[in-house]
């Protein structure tokens, strides 16, 4: 049985939609020599609809990631809401929500030992925990997160998730930004568990 690392309730609570598909993403291990390849990376999560018909899955991405890290391997990345699919779905958005598309809802921090990632040779891969850093502006909480690195080729690197990741359901619906948004596509029930998957390739 594949190891399973549930989020808690107070960082489910503190972080957007969009910070929250995007959490594996951020703790890449980007140098100042490689960047993400935003037609390549993503975040996908399957949220499951609670409805009279029983439960019906349903498939969300946050896309277009961008970043990089300086020379120690440290990285800061900004979420927002329009990196996600939620917006396409919801169209035009009422004045009191637009607002919040381009404003950053999370700030995720980490840092990566870039001599490791050097080594790696074509083929190998990497299996690291490292430690992620989420700031909000009601609070700032720490998640370990093991991650994935394969280099593919001497200038392209992809990063997955190397365990199961599922968001604590309940705890995003009870952040009050994020049950508006899902309120808004229809969500009203979703079940206890998120599961998050990354698939982002580093290109230099």
């Amino acid at each position: 049985m594949k190891r399973c690392h549930r989020l808690g309730t107070k960082w489910g609570q503190a972080v957007g939609l969009a910070s929250a598909l995007a959490l594996l993403l951020s703790v890449s291990p980007m140098l100042a020599a490689w960047e993400l390849d935003p037609a390549q990376s993503r975040v996908s999560a399957t949220i499951v609809q609670i409805g009279p018909d029983g439960p019906v899955p349903r498939h969300h991405e946050v896309r277009r990631l961008a970043g990089s890290a300086n020379a120690n391997g440290e990285l800061q990345l900004p979420l927002r809401l329009n990196q996600s699919d939620v917006v396409e779905r919801l169209g035009p958005l009422p004045p009191w929500l637009s607002g919040l598309t381009e404003r950053p809802m999370a700030t995720l921090t980490t840092r990566f030992p870039p001599e490791r990632l050097n080594a790696l040779a074509v083929g190998e891969s990497l299996v690291e925990t490292l430690q992620l850093s989420v700031q909000t502006a009601q609070a700032t909480r720490q998640e370990p997160l093991e991650v994935r690195f394969t280099r593919v080729t001497a200038d392209q690197i992809r990063i997955t998730n190397a365990e199961r990741v599922a968001l604590d359901g309940q705890a995003l619906m009870a952040d009050p930004t994020l049950r508006s948004v899902m309120l808004l596509l229809g969500y009203e029930q979703i079940g206890d568990e998120v599961p998050v998957s990354l698939d982002a390739l580093l290109v230099r």
